[in-house]
């Protein structure tokens, strides 16, 4: 795996969402692997590689965490505190990709170190095109080491 090919992880709990994301992934033939999370909880599991994600290649270290923010057991911005307050996380890039307009969200988003905050666009073809930027400036930039 060269560095611009890294997983992509999605915590995302919309069916439908997970679903126009996996319809967006084939119809641009995205190279990047796509692992998705459905909840906190899973998130942190992977992120870890604890619990079902404790099999070697189960759960390979992502480039970029594409997190939303209203998931079940544990919402995004308690992962990414999580994210942000472990030694061995810290480094990886978040991007907020949330349904939320709100304004304390967005702004405890990047309090905690969020680099982006995307609102979600209605359509696959406005997630076609969010997703496909995310994934090229991400390709484009030079990531932190592991």
């Amino acid at each position: 795996m060269t560095e611009k090919d890294f997983p992509i992880l999605m915590a995302e709990d919309d069916e439908n969402d997970i679903l126009a994301v996996k319809r967006v992934w084939e119809k641009r033939r995205i190279q990047n692997a796509l692992y998705i999370v459905r909840d906190g909880q899973e998130c942190l599991d992977f992120l870890h590689q604890r619990g079902r994600y404790s099999e070697p290649g189960s759960a390979p270290k992502p480039g970029v965490l594409l997190l939303d923010l209203n998931l079940p057991k544990m919402d995004g911005l308690m992962v990414l505190k999580h994210i942000r307050d472990d030694e061995t996380l810290r480094r990886l890039p978040v991007v907020i990709l949330t349904q939320s307009v709100a304004e304390e969200e967005r702004m405890e988003s990047y309090d905690l170190g969020a680099n982006a905050f995307i609102v979600k666009p209605v359509g696959l073809d406005g997630l076609s095109q969010v997703l496909e930027a995310v994934i090229m400036f991400w390709d484009l930039a030079v990531l932190p080491e592991s």
